[in-house]
């Protein structure tokens, strides 16, 4: 089989025959979404190593605390879901994962952005919405490719002027943190929606004070401009 799906929901751990799979390519541990079920499986095994042919790993809605690190050895891996878990730490290992292109961090614990996430670099879309993350390392200027970043709910307090070079950004979400102020060259993310698609680029819930609140409340096009018109002065 290439595609296997376990599901159920008292869910603990994962069944011994699955590590037997070699040529396995999606495995699917999540229940459905619209379910608003959460499994019970607390550890990803170290045996995952086993399934070196993984492309796709979802593993979202569990309890897990914990990653092991042979997750690194999966260097086929392009997609990895870990949201609505308990995790407060990723293993540096991951940092080896060069073909992911998609990870869901999404309501952990994390407290702050994973050093070697930023090593990344095929990395496109990045949801680490609904955890408790202070501050952005400058090393996330690395992802060059990153085109989706979802910081929503989280604690920052700023951004760094790095961000700004994400040049391949279509989607930002920052809202409902604690930022008073955005970068000067915060405008120069020209791949944003700049228009008035608010699901581009979110705002709300942050006590900005540059840009102020008026012109925040005219939509995105008009921060870009406030942006830019900062910046040349």
């Amino acid at each position: 089989k290439k595609k296997l799906k376990i599901s159920g929901r008292e869910l603990a751990s994962v069944p011994a025959q699955v590590f037997g799979l070699d040529q396995l390519q999606v495995l699917e541990m999540s229940p459905e979404r619209e379910s608003c079920l959460r499994y019970r499986m607390e550890l990803l095994p170290q045996e995952i190593s086993r399934l070196r042919n993984l492309t796709c790993l979802y593993v979202d809605s569990n309890n897990l605390k914990k990653i092991p690190a042979e997750i690194g050895t999966l260097r086929h891996l392009e997609r990895l879901t870990l949201s609505n878990n308990s995790l407060t730490s990723l293993p540096p290992e991951m940092g080896a994962l060069q073909r992911l292109h998609s990870l869901h961090l999404a309501n952990n614990s994390l407290t702050e952005l994973p050093a070697p996430l930023c090593q990344l670099r095929s990395l496109t879309f990045l949801d680490v919405s609904d955890n408790k993350i202070g501050t952005i390392p400058s090393s996330i200027r690395h992802l060059d490719k990153l085109e989706t970043l979802l910081l929503l709910f989280n604690s920052l307090e700023s951004l760094p002027e790095d961000v700004c070079l994400l040049r391949n950004l279509h989607t930002l979400w920052l809202g409902n943190n604690h930022l008073r102020s955005l970068p000067a060259s915060f405008g120069e993310l020209v791949n944003l929606d700049w228009g008035y698609n608010y699901c581009s680029c979110n705002f709300e819930g942050n006590p900005l004070e540059s840009p102020p609140p008026e012109v925040c409340s005219r939509g995105p096009e008009e921060i870009r401009h406030y942006f830019l018109s900062f910046h040349k002065a």
